[in-house]
């Protein structure tokens, strides 16, 4: 069992399984968001004089929140993880920092984008 007052929490497999979860996290968020930019500007001639190239209310909300909501949801899935090998005694921060990673991305992300909701 790692004793957690030590500070060597080096496990190169565990880095990189942590890794590349976040950046799959990020991924699925970074494409669903230009999904929903291309599927805006192909019906850009609703509204063509609008603000914002987002400018149909549902396509808004999905820019919103549904990134928002990936990344929140990777975020707590890195947490269970971070349990999970707490409780088999392996290197569990590994898994925290990329869940507070995650749950940061989250709220910059929501943040920027709160303004497409700004009414026009």
């Amino acid at each position: 069992m790692t004793n957690d007052v030590e500070k060597r929490w080096s496990d190169k497999a565990t880095f990189r399984r942590a890794g590349l979860y976040a950046g799959a996290v990020v991924g699925v968020a970074l494409l669903l968001m230009a999904i929903t930019v291309a599927w805006a500007a192909a019906n850009r001639d609703e509204c063509a004089d609008a603000q914002f190239l987002v400018c149909a209310s549902p396509d808004r909300y999905v820019l919103v929140f549904g990134p928002t909501a990936i990344l929140l949801l990777g975020g707590l899935g890195a947490f269970v993880r971070a349990y999970q090998v707490w409780r088999r005694g392996g290197t569990w921060p590994i898994w925290h920092g990329a869940g507070w990673a995650l749950l940061t991305f989250m709220v910059i992300y929501l943040g920027i984008s709160m303004r497409a909701l700004a009414p026009t």
